[in-house]
């Protein structure tokens, strides 16, 4: 299993807690590896409020209300849908910061999707940012990788938030 950069974590800690803010997340392809990362250090609670593991289509629905028609229209796996899951996470959370994660372990593709691709979105309600990433490997080295890379976009998105 990979090892989480502990400086960034500590640096995301410090970030939100310097400014008052709480994160909360929507992942799919990481299955709370995002939210597991978050808490390997003592005063978590203080910034992290929750995770929402949104693996399947239909919790994507469910969970975060993202409608049948939208996922549809965008698919499961798309740079619309991370940012539709980054703004549902922070709406029913009612924090102050989301990050999403969705994307494509395989072995096989996903709507057309080549395995590895990953898109990760973060809002802070008033602007919304979102990426693809491409990682190889297997479904684990995917789903550490996506995690890792979350981590350093959400400590990317706090620090230049005012």
């Amino acid at each position: 299993m990979a090892d989480f950069d502990l400086e960034i974590i500590k640096k995301i800690h410090e970030t939100l807690k310097s400014k008052g803010l709480k994160v909360a997340l929507a992942e799919s392809c990481t299955a709370g590896l995002v939210a597991h990362a978050l808490t390997l250090l003592p005063g978590a609670s203080g910034c992290f409020d929750s995770s929402i593991v949104c693996y399947s289509r239909h919790a994507k629905h469910k969970l975060l209300g993202l409608s049948e028609s939208f996922i549809d229209k965008h698919g499961t796996v798309s740079e619309e849908t991370s940012r539709a899951m980054a703004k549902a996470a922070k709406d029913k959370s009612g924090v102050d910061v989301a990050l999403a994660v969705i994307g494509v372990l395989g072995p096989e593709p996903i709507e057309e999707h080549g395995v590895g691709l990953v898109y990760i979105a973060v809002t802070t309600g008033l602007e919304t940012t979102s990426r693809g990433f491409k990682f190889e490997g297997d479904r684990d080295a995917i789903k550490h990788a996506a995690a890792d890379q979350a981590l350093h976009f959400l400590y990317e998105a706090v620090s230049v938030w005012t």
